[in-house]
């Protein structure tokens, strides 16, 4: 794995220290050198691309990024407003994130701050974005934040060379899937991969199953009326959802290392059981994102070769054209030219290019070119995102924050035990009325 690089936040200069004591932001350092504070949920990795990504910003600007990592980053965020020292600019998970900080006042307006020329009026757009992205950063037809990246979350990854091994192909159907489930399983090692935990945030990655079959299985009017909470999850078609996945994944011997396994997993933790030689589960239902972690291992796996992936099979072929997306919205706390001028270059096909040059990335700009995709399966999963037919954002980031973290916490409780379901509904029914009565 790539060794995590401290975080510049950290340590540095004393001048430096002194400006996040303050509370000052997007100030100088000394008498020339301006400063944006940036707080987001990349680390590692993730954090030295987007290093790699502003340092020739820095270099043609004399602006200094100073970005804090952190995986809790919703937790200091609000930690941070609350105590009235908010970054200059902050990366949300979602639109539901979003939209509270958006009423409660929090956030600077961007109209027309990245308007290509000549948009007209009223079709506020960024240079190079659909407008079904910017309208994920907008809350009341007001703009409050940009997508910086992408992800294809419809996604099944697995090893070519492991399944061939076994005379196995990757699954194009769900009949397929349920049957190859069952061939894996039975040969002795468990199909899946499934790692649900990430901090305060463990579950997300079993709300992904969810969504997936929600929309493939009954359409994307049904996900959205879902996801507005205009449907009670103890509908027909939501308590089917549960039950289409429970009966993938609940049986014996499907999940590496059992449901404890799953619990107690990082979602980004299982690489090096899907890429081994001899390996200890054969797929993994992750976004697109998930190829930059397996290209952190050493020697450093063959896209393509080592990893690969497929559509999620549609439950329903009806809708196999569907699939869902995340992405990182990038919000003003605190207005400066200087932080504007970040948020233009951080969403130009320019940066964006550096970006995905690195792997696990999507740009949400049809302006990069797919040469700057590292190799042919990015490009593929580029391709697959702005081809789709019909494009859903992940409904648990969509979602009112106390409807997401009870999303969360249900799926840890229906891993640890199925049996729960009809109690594990009723409880989620009791926080939408609550939510959205």
């Amino acid at each position: 794995m790539t060794a995590r690089r401290r975080p510049a936040w950290a340590g540095g200069a004393l001048a430096l220290l002194m400006v996040a004591a303050s509370g000052l932001t997007a100030c100088s350092l000394g008498a020339s050198r301006e400063v944006v504070h940036v707080l987001g949920p990349w680390t590692g990795a993730e954090a030295d691309a987007f290093r790699e990504v502003v340092a020739p910003f820095e270099r043609e600007s004399g602006i200094t990024v100073d970005y804090q990592g952190s995986r809790e980053s919703d937790s200091v965020l609000a930690d941070r407003v609350g105590d009235g020292t908010p970054p200059d600019l902050a990366v949300l998970s979602g639109p539901g994130k979003l939209a509270k900080y958006a009423r409660a006042g929090r956030l600077v307006n961007l109209d027309g701050l990245l308007d290509p020329p000549g948009a007209p009026a009223g079709e506020a757009r960024q240079d190079g974005y659909d407008v079904g992205w910017t309208r994920l950063g907008a809350v009341g037809g007001t703009n409050y934040a940009v997508v910086v990246k992408a992800s294809l979350k419809s996604l099944v990854w697995y090893s070519p060379r492991s399944l061939g091994d076994k005379g196995w192909k990757p699954p194009e159907s769900w009949d397929r899937m349920v049957a190859l489930n069952r061939e894996v399983a039975a040969a002795g090692t468990a199909p899946w991969c499934v790692g649900l935990e990430s901090g305060s945030a463990s579950g997300w990655p079993g709300t992904d199953w969810l969504e997936d079959i929600v929309l493939t299985q009954s359409g994307p009017e049904v996900y959205d009326h879902w996801t507005a909470g205009e449907i009670a999850w103890s509908s027909p078609r939501i308590r089917l959802a549960w039950q289409t996945w429970g009966e993938l994944t609940a049986s014996g011997g499907v999940l590496r290392g059992g449901r404890g396994g799953a619990l107690n997993t990082g979602f980004g933790d299982n690489g090096g059981s899907l890429l081994a030689h001899n390996p200890q589960c054969y797929f993994e239902h992750a976004g697109s994102f998930i190829s930059g972690y397996y290209r952190q291992y050493r020697p450093e796996p063959k896209a393509g070769e080592d990893f690969d992936f497929v559509r999620f099979p549609a439950v329903d072929p009806a809708y196999g054209g569907d699939v869902e997306v995340a992405g990182d919205l990038l919000a003003m706390f605190h207005d400066s030219p200087a932080a504007r001028k970040l948020i233009g270059y951080l969403t130009s096909a320019d940066a964006q290019a550096i970006w995905v040059s690195r792997g696990g990335v999507l740009s949400p700009n049809r302006k990069v070119p797919m040469e700057a995709y590292p190799d042919g399966l990015s490009r593929r999963l580029a391709r697959t995102l702005l081809d789709a037919k019909a494009v859903r954002f992940d409904a648990s980031d969509l979602m009112p924050e106390q409807m997401q973290s009870a999303f969360y916490r249900a799926v840890l409780a229906y891993v640890d035990d199925p049996s729960r379901l009809d109690a594990l509904l009723a409880d989620l029914d009791r926080v939408q009325a609550t939510v959205h009565g």
